[in-house]
């Protein structure tokens, strides 16, 4: 398609959703009248040539919501142990979702394996934490959750800013209604929740279809985090964590210090933190600690477990995603 026919095509999607939205929040105030929000239509008409009108008639249509302010104030997962976070997604529920996910889609995700060498479980796992498996994308309009962080969060303010206006480049790119699409109440949007710049950068059309459809078309959004994964450094073959014996003089300090692999596997050995299975000593890792019902874990992770880390800067997250997988590919009774 044309450049200029997609452009038409979301000026006119635009408009007849402006419309339908009007009605519908009425109630709710626009960013109409919003200092920063004015200085975002000047940006995005001189920098992304925008129709100044259209931009303006989207902020007035881009809803405050107080729920999604009141959302991200709220205290991070990470502050609960690591036996009580486990519980919320490694459960029976979970396990047996991801593998009817896996059986319905067995064959995309053999092909992300392929070609991008992340394994089926993996990605299995990260969009059944991400979204139960497609059951919960998020109930909100991305155009009010972004405008609201963008505009009413100074602490993030910067950020959310970005990521609107990558919002509104890919939504024209892709000739979509930017008032139609939903997500959570931070923006992030379909089976991954990717935010606009991870989807503009890293969602691919895995299905060849000519469109990027991350919310309805489970091809692409496998192809897309098996993508995301493997631009940010995922090592095929390799494994993610293995359980560490500390040794009663081990350096405590470097517990938990970093996300990012600034030791190998040799020199925490050194440091007191002993393998307890065979890894080859040059791999770099980090040692981390878990806080299981019975007392402290120390685990290596290794590359892997630090991509999975740029997914979500967690390292209960890396490990939740990393156990989900395995625990999908027992129920399954193995990967073929």
């Amino acid at each position: 398609m044309k450049t200029g026919a997609v452009v038409l095509k979301w000026t006119s999607g635009l408009l007849i959703g402006m419309g339908l939205a009007l009605a519908a929040c009425a109630q709710e105030p626009g960013h109409g009248d919003n200092t920063d929000a004015q200085k975002f239509v000047e940006y995005m008409v001189q920098e992304h040539q925008f129709d100044r009108k259209d931009m303006q008639e989207l902020m007035r249509n881009a809803k405050r919501k107080d729920s999604i302010l009141k959302a991200i104030k709220r205290p991070a997962e990470k502050a609960k142990p690591w036996y009580e976070y486990r519980k919320l997604f490694l459960t029976p529920q979970s396990i047996a979702g991801g593998v009817d996910f896996w059986d319905k889609n067995a064959e995309a995700l053999a092909e992300a394996e392929k070609k991008y060498g992340v394994p089926a479980e993996v990605i299995v796992a990260i969009i059944g934490i991400e979204t139960r498996y497609g059951g919960n994308m998020g109930g909100y309009r991305v155009l009010d959750a972004l405008s609201t962080l963008a505009f009413n969060y100074p602490r993030r303010s910067k950020f959310f800013t970005k990521e609107l206006e990558n919002y509104l480049l890919l939504t024209r790119d892709q000739g979509m209604d930017p008032l139609a699409l939903k997500g959570s109440y931070a923006g992030a949007m379909g089976y991954g929740q990717f935010m606009p710049s991870s989807y503009r950068a890293y969602a691919i059309d895995f299905s060849d279809d000519g469109k990027v459809d991350i919310w309805n078309n489970t091809t692409d959004a496998i192809g897309s985090v098996a993508n995301y994964l493997a631009k940010h450094g995922w090592k095929p073959g390799e494994p993610v964590t293995v359980l560490a014996s500390p040794r009663p003089n081990a350096d405590m300090t470097i517990v938990n210090d970093t996300l990012q692999p600034e030791w190998t596997v040799g020199e925490l050995a050194e440091k007191g933190f002993n393998a307890t299975s065979q890894v080859a000593p040059e791999m770099p890792a980090i040692v981390f600690s878990l806080q299981t019902a019975q007392g402290k874990q120390y685990w290596l992770g290794l590359n892997n477990f630090s991509t999975i880390t740029t997914y979500n800067r967690s390292r209960l997250y890396a490990m939740a995603v990393n156990e989900l997988a395995q625990e999908v590919v027992k129920a399954r009774g193995g990967k073929s």
